[in-house]
This record gives structure tokens, C-alpha cells and sequence, in this order.
């Protein structure tokens, strides 16, 4: 057995260890693109502000205070928490998948439970460059996600995000399939709007598709 961190790999170690194939079209990332979600006036406004702020110091940001000042107050906007499902941060991931026992500190995930999470529906990394001595955030989300998906064990998709600076970009796992959206920069007022529709079109998504039996 082999014991290796979520840092130390990259896509193609993942593919050839574990027989994932990245495609190019995917309905479900599709549908989760172009879900209908309402967006309140007063959301647009709150948005509006926490991007100013981005625009402004972002660069500058480590990735705490890019955290902090930014994606947490947008995932909370979009309403996640409830008691059946919740928004948790730096928490452990782990499981054993063929010779290899997995682990790691995952930035965000979406998780059943409200107190503690139990099992992973949504992962998110975030990084504050592509690739620096910490690893790659494509692959350190999928792999979270795989290991999500086997704490799961009911086969379902995975839906993960990963984020360097203003750009977002989302995933999902389907099977041995994965798809990765194109990227959206939160500095745009436009793609902002498409973020945050996203990530509340993400809610439910888990009600009327993970949850159920």
C-alpha cells in the first residue's frame, strides 16, 4: 500500500493511475453552466462590492485573505447551509482506492452534515498561482473528488471547483470521465453573475440529484 498525499500529483499520474480520461463535452457540466438560478437585486449588489475588492487588492492577497475576502463570502451569499448539507473549510479527506491510501486538506468542500461533514458532495481548491511548490490545483481537486466519490460509494457524480486567483474554474467527475468548464474571472462583472449562478444552480443540483435514493 502506498501512501501518497493529494499534492503530489498531477493529470497525468491521476489518468494513468486510475484510468481517468478528461473529455470535452459533458452534459452534466453543461447543464450546470446554463441552470436557471435568480439572482436578487440586492445579491448582484453584495457581488458587486466583494468584487470591487478583488479588483482592487487581489493581487496582493495571499490565499487566506483571498479566502476570506472573497470566495467564502460568495459561496455563503448563494445560501449552501442548511441541516441536511453544508459548506465546511480545511478539512481531511481520506480513503484507500486500489494500492494507493489518499489524503489531504481539502480548502472547501460541500459535505452532508451541519456540524461535521460526512460525506463529500464538492470540492474546492484554491490557489493563488497555477503552479507553484504546493502542486497542481486541476489535479489536487480531481483527486479529492475521487476520493470523495469512494467515500460515497454510490457511484454518483462528483462536482469540484478550482480557483487561481479571480479565475474559476469547475469539474466534474462522471464514472472515469472528468470535464473541466472554461475559466471565468470573478473581475468581470459578467462572470462573476455566471459564478454565482453556478454555485447556487450547485444546491440544487445536490437536493434533487446526489440526495436522492
Amino acid at each position: 500500500m502506498q501512501k501518497a498525499t493529494f499534492k503530489q500529483w498531477d493529470l497525468d499520474r491521476l489518468e494513468a493511475t486510475f484510468g481517468l480520461k478528461q473529455v470535452f463535452e459533458c452534459q452534466l457540466l453543461n447543464e450546470w453552466e446554463n441552470a436557471a438560478a435568480e439572482i436578487k437585486e440586492y445579491e448582484k449588489q453584495h457581488l458587486f462590492d466583494l468584487q470591487k475588492l478583488l479588483q482592487i487588492g487581489g493581487d496582493d492577497w495571499n490565499e487566506t485573505e483571498l479566502e476570506n475576502k472573497f470566495i467564502s463570502p460568495l459561496i455563503m451569499l448563494a445560501k449552501i447551509d442548511n441541516l441536511k448539507f453544508s459548506y465546511f473549510l480545511e478539512r481531511e479527506l481520506k480513503s484507500v482506492i486500489d494500492d494507493y491510501e489518499l489524503s489531504g486538506i481539502v480548502d472547501g468542500i460541500i459535505a452532508t452534515g451541519f456540524r461535521n461533514p460526512q460525506l463529500p458532495l464538492f470540492c474546492l481548491h484554491e490557489y493563488k498561482k497555477a503552479v507553484d511548490n504546493e502542486g497542481h490545483p486541476n489535479a489536487q481537486v480531481l483527486v479529492s473528488m475521487l476520493v470523495a466519490r469512494e467515500m460515497n460509494k454510490n457511484h454518483k457524480p462528483i462536482y469540484g471547483l478550482f480557483i487561481i486567483g479571480s479565475i474559476w474554474q469547475f469539474i466534474v467527475l462522471n464514472g472515469d470521465e472528468y470535464c473541466i468548464s472554461q475559466k471565468y474571472d470573478t473581475a468581470k462583472e459578467s462572470e462573476v453573475l455566471i459564478v454565482f449562478r453556478m454555485m447556487r444552480a450547485l444546491k440544487a443540483i445536490i437536493e434533487t440529484r446526489l440526495l436522492l435514493l
